[in-house]
């Protein structure tokens, strides 16, 4: 049997689920998943920062700390961790400079129970 997976998940993604030791915390199968669900969730979010901090005025660090503190909720379907990583791949969409984020609790890593 051969993992024809397509999709490079990058590093930093990989950390999210990961321990001390460089090992997974989740099946592979689950971190693909995720990764799926934060980089697509990244990329529908790009349109509607872009409105914000245009029609509204936002400043961008503004428009990103808002994003994150949404995501944070637990409707939002994505862990902390997570929702750290989907902020930050949204800055890079948008070519806007990261946010400093606050730290999460270790453990805040795995994916929310659906």
């Amino acid at each position: 049997m051969t993992d024809e997976y397509q999709i490079e998940i990058p590093p930093s993604f990989y950390d999210l689920h990961t321990d001390a030791r460089h090992r997974l915390t989740v099946p592979m199968a689950l971190v693909r998943e995720r990764y799926e669900v934060c980089e697509d969730l990244a990329s529908h979010m790009v349109e509607h920062c872009q409105g914000v901090q245009r029609e509204i005025g936002v400043a961008e660090d503004e428009v990103l700390v808002r994003c994150h503190r949404g995501l944070l909720s637990p409707e939002s379907g994505v862990s902390p961790a997570e929702a750290g990583w989907v902020v930050t791949r949204l800055a890079e969409l948008l070519g806007w400079d990261a946010i400093e984020l606050p730290a999460t609790p270790s453990g805040d890593g795995a994916p929310p129970t659906l």
